[in-house]
C-alpha cells in the first residue's frame, strides 16, 4: 500500500471532473484525478452525442413523410437499414470519445489514478487500484465529481436481460422491432421518438401527464399532443407487470383510456431516473450530513459543501444534470478547492442563466424562470402559436407554442417555456437575453429578419409587452 499527499483530490474524470482538475492546476495547486470507470465522459459515450446521432438519422427518415406535400414523390419506399444506422452512431460516437481521450492522455500520468475511491476519513481516500492493490490519498481538499448511474425500478427487473437503460442502446448492432419506453423525461422522449421515426414499434409510458419537465399548462398540453401524434405515447399510464418471454418481454399496463393492455416488446427501455454516485464513496466517513435527497448541503455558487474542505460538482449534486452546467460547476469547484488547499478564501463563480433543450422534433426548451416558479400576481405572459407562423408553414413545421414571461413592474424578461420548430436556437437567444437582464422592450428593439421563425418570438414578445403595459396601467 502506498500513500500520496496532495492539495486537491478529484473523484471522477467526466464532464465536471476534468474541468475541476484543469482549474485546480491553473490556480497553483497539486491535483490528482481519480477514475474507476472508462475515460470519455457520459456525454460522449452514452449521452448527448450518441443520442443526437440516432436522432439525426430519425429526423432524416421522418422528413421524407413531408415530401408529397411539397409535390415530391419517391419512386419507392425508403428502407431503414438498422445495422447501418447503428454502425454510424457507434462510429461517430467513438470519434467524439477519442477527442476526450486525447485530452485525458495529455494529463501527466503522475496526476491521475485508475481505480475506485472511497472515504476513510475526512481528508483521506482509499483507492482500489485497477492494477491491483490499494492507495491511500491524503488531500487538503476534495472535489466529488462522481456523476450518476441509470436506475432500473424493481417492477422492471423480471424482464431480465430485456430491460435496458439508455447506455445500452448505443451498443446495439441493429435496431429492434419494438420497444417499451418507461418515462417521459428528456431521455425517454428523445430516444422514444427517434426509435419510432426509424420504424421501431414504440410505446412510451408517462405518468401524470407530465412531459419533459414542462410546467406551463399551455406549452405542456401542446407538447403532449405533438408527441402523441408522433408515437404511441400514453401520458398517464400505469405499468402493472412485466415478464421475460422466449423472444422478449410481455408488459401489462393501463393506458390513458383506462384500458388494460397486454403487449410484447423486444426490449423495455427504462428512463425512469438516475441515482447519484455518492453512497459508494462511503461519504459518511467525512462526518458531513446529507439532506433528504441524499445530497449534502452545498453552495451552488462556490460548490463548497457547508464550510468544509469538500466540494461537489456535476450530476452527483442532483442540481442541474446538464453538460454545460457540469462543466461550469467543475471549473468553480476545482478553482475553489485549490484556493481552500492553499489557505485562500473561496469565491462565488459565475452561473449562467438556466437553459435546457430536448432534441425531439419539434424541440422542447426552457430558459430562465419556469412558469411554476412565477408569482402570477407580479408577472405577465405572452405567447405565439406556430400553427400560423409564416416561415414555419413554409417548411411544414408549423406546430407548437412558445410562452414568455416578464416582471410587470420593471418589464424585465424572466424566462420562457416552449415547444416548436428549431427552438434550440431561439432558446439560446432567450437565455442570452435573460443573462443580460434585458427588458422586453429592449428585446423588441433587436433586429428580426423576414421570413424567419424568430418572427414568432417577436409576436410573443409584442403580446408580452402589451400585457406588461396593460397590467402596469391597472396597478
Amino acid at each position: 500500500m502506498t500513500t500520496q499527499k496532495i492539495d486537491v483530490a478529484i473523484i471522477g474524470a467526466g464532464s465536471a471532473g476534468l474541468p475541476a482538475y484543469r482549474q485546480a492546476i491553473a490556480n497553483g495547486a497539486t491535483a490528482l484525478l481519480i477514475e474507476g470507470g472508462p475515460y470519455g465522459t457520459t456525454c460522449a459515450r452514452v449521452g448527448c452525442m450518441p443520442s443526437k446521432l440516432l436522432i439525426a438519422a430519425a429526423d432524416a427518415h421522418h422528413a421524407l413523410q413531408n415530401l408529397p406535400a411539397f409535390g415530391i414523390d419517391l419512386p419507392q419506399a425508403a428502407v431503414v437499414d438498422g445495422a447501418r444506422v447503428m454502425a454510424r452512431v457507434r462510429g461517430e460516437r467513438d470519434r467524439f470519445v477519442g477527442f476526450v481521450l486525447e485530452g485525458v492522455d495529455a494529463i501527466p500520468s503522475a496526476h491521475k489514478v485508475r481505480g475506485y475511491a472511497s472515504f476513510t476519513g475526512a481528508n483521506t481516500l482509499s483507492v482500489a487500484l485497477e492494477a491491483g492493490g490499494t492507495m491511500t490519498i491524503e488531500a487538503k481538499s476534495i472535489v466529488i465529481a462522481s456523476g450518476s448511474t441509470p436506475i432500473v425500478p424493481e417492477l422492471l427487473k423480471p424482464a431480465g436481460d430485456r430491460v435496458i437503460v439508455n447506455d445500452d442502446v448505443f451498443s446495439w448492432e441493429t435496431l429492434p422491432k419494438s420497444a417499451l419506453v418507461i418515462g417521459a423525461g428528456v431521455i425517454g422522449l428523445e430516444l422514444g421518438q427517434a426509435l419510432s421515426y426509424l420504424g421501431v414499434r414504440v410505446t412510451l409510458l408517462g405518468r401524470g401527464n407530465r412531459i419533459g419537465g414542462l410546467s406551463d399548462p399551455l406549452v405542456r398540453d401542446a407538447a403532449r399532443a405533438i408527441m402523441q401524434n408522433s408515437m404511441d405515447y400514453q401520458a398517464n399510464a400505469q405499468l402493472l407487470s412485466v415478464e421475460r418471454t422466449a423472444n422478449g418481454v410481455l408488459a401489462n399496463f393501463i393506458n390513458d383510456a383506462g384500458q388494460t393492455v397486454q403487449a410484447e416488446y423486444d426490449y423495455i427501455l427504462s428512463t425512469a431516473g438516475r441515482q447519484i454516485n455518492l453512497n459508494s464513496l462511503n461519504f459518511s466517513k467525512t462526518g458531513i450530513a446529507t439532506q433528504h435527497n441524499g445530497v449534502p448541503s452545498f453552495d451552488r455558487h462556490t460548490m463548497q459543501i457547508e464550510q468544509s474542505h469538500v466540494f461537489i460538482a456535476g450530476d452527483v449534486n442532483a442540481d442541474l444534470p446538464l453538460l454545460h452546467e457540469a462543466a461550469d460547476e467543475g471549473s468553480i469547484a476545482g478553482a475553489n478547492a485549490a484556493r481552500f488547499a492553499l489557505g485562500q478564501a473561496v469565491v462565488a463563480g459565475v452561473r449562467r442563466s438556466p437553459l435546457m433543450v430536448i432534441f425531439t422534433e419539434p424541440n422542447i426548451a426552457v430558459t430562465g424562470q419556469m412558469y411554476k416558479s412565477l408569482d402570477l400576481t407580479r408577472t405577465a405572459q405572452g405567447s405565439v402559436d406556430f400553427k400560423g407562423q409564416g416561415r414555419s408553414r413554409v417548411m411544414l413545421m408549423n406546430q407548437g407554442c412558445l410562452r414568455v414571461y416578464a416582471d410587470i413592474e420593471t418589464g424585465l424578461f424572466l424566462g420562457a417555456e416552449m415547444v416548436g420548430p428549431r427552438l434550440e436556437h431561439i432558446a439560446h437567444l432567450l437565455a442570452w437575453a435573460h443573462q443580460m437582464k434585458m427588458t422586453v422592450r429592449q428585446m423588441l428593439s433587436m433586429p428580426f429578419y423576414h421570413p424567419v421563425i424568430e418572427e414568432g418570438l417577436r409576436t410573443a414578445l409584442r403580446e408580452l409587452l402589451a400585457n406588461v403595459d396593460g397590467k402596469r396601467a391597472i396597478d
